[in-house]
């Protein structure tokens, strides 16, 4: 075991985890700058605990600009009962807290990508600190994770729920099982193109049930996109044996994102043009952007195509873009 594996995390938590109630409260991470000599990142936590049973660990704001689970998960927060759960709860709206109090996917801090900076380090920068904390004791007390997503400022999605295809086909059904629970409108086999430093590998890699969503984006919520947030939340509790009761049920369609070909990317600057709306049947070669270079008139655009048959399940939400930016995302009908 390494030197840093042996030091204790920073973050001090004011709540204890195996006290039975609910519990409000903060991990408070020392962070000293210049406008408090002694100051601290207190980023909010919630622990709902009545007897044995599984735990749910569910977090939002693992990017700042993302909202639907922020919005869930404090609410959950508040009206949860102890006497409704048989086990433990721990909620956490906003992971990269300093990130979602300035509205920005990464923390204003360090600029560090939450989502990518796991296993983390204890001594560290903040965001290491905090991925850390929650590789060392967060997710550890853990038998299911929910993690929220969304497009954030930059992408916007059809709503859906998803896990991963992993080698333990157990633990794989388990989390199918648990996104059909949450019924959103779409269910994703999902694809990630970079997962080094991902929570979700790190959930995924302890063995832990893993379940993200994606649900819009363009930097705000909706009232639909909440909605489906806030009762699938509750759906997947009950599913998981916490709260009692059946999942609400309702129609969803599955998607699966099987390989590379799924995204499409800008290969250059300008102002993008939106040939195919999200949802709409795409077939292979098609023009689904154009992209009309900056600073003269009388230019062609260029063209972005689709690389397989499906359906566009996601877009590149401003209107301008930059060369590497992530256009399109296709997804095949299961």
């Amino acid at each position: 075991m390494s030197e840093t594996e042996l030091r204790p995390s920073p973050i001090a938590p004011t709540v204890d985890y195996s006290a039975d109630g609910v519990q409000h409260g903060f991990l408070r991470l020392p962070y000293s700058r210049d406008d408090s000599a002694w100051g601290s990142v207190m980023i909010p936590i919630t622990v709902i605990k009545n007897g044995e049973g599984p735990t749910a660990l569910l977090t939002g704001g693992n990017h700042g600009d993302e909202y639907e689970g922020p919005i869930a998960l404090f609410d959950l927060a508040r009206t949860l009962k102890a006497e409704e759960i048989s086990g433990r709860v721990i909620i956490v709206p906003a992971m990269n807290y300093p990130a979602f109090v300035a509205a920005t996917r990464t923390s204003p801090i360090d600029k560090g990508n939450l989502n990518r900076s796991f296993p983390g380090r204890p001594d560290g920068t903040v965001t290491q600190k905090i991925a850390d904390y929650f590789q060392r004791e967060l997710l550890p007390l853990a038998d299911v994770v929910l993690d929220f997503h969304s497009g954030g400022k930059t992408l916007d999605f059809l709503p859906f729920c998803a896990a991963h295809i992993v080698p333990d086909k157990v633990l794989e059904a388990r989390a199918f099982s648990l996104v059909q629970a949450f019924s959103a409108p779409y269910s994703m086999k999902m694809l990630e193109i970079d997962a080094v430093g991902m929570y979700d590998t790190a959930a995924e890699e302890m063995g832990k049930v893993f379940v993200t969503t994606e649900l819009g984006g363009g930097g705000t919520a909706t009232a639909r996109s909440a909605g489906i947030a806030k009762r699938g939340v509750r759906n997947m509790l009950r599913q998981a044996g916490i709260i009692e009761g059946e999942p609400e049920i309702s129609e969803t369609r599955w998607l699966d994102m099987p390989d590379g070909d799924c995204f499409a990317f800008a290969e250059g600057d300008g102002l993008i043009e939106p040939m195919v709306d999200l949802g709409e049947t795409v077939l292979k070669g098609q023009v689904v952007a154009r992209i009309y270079p900056l600073g003269r008139t009388g230019l062609d655009p260029s063209d972005v195509r689709a690389r397989m048959d499906g359906m566009l399940c996601a877009r590149h939400f401003p209107g301008l873009v930059k060369a590497g930016d992530c256009v399109a995302v296709f997804a095949a009908s299961v």
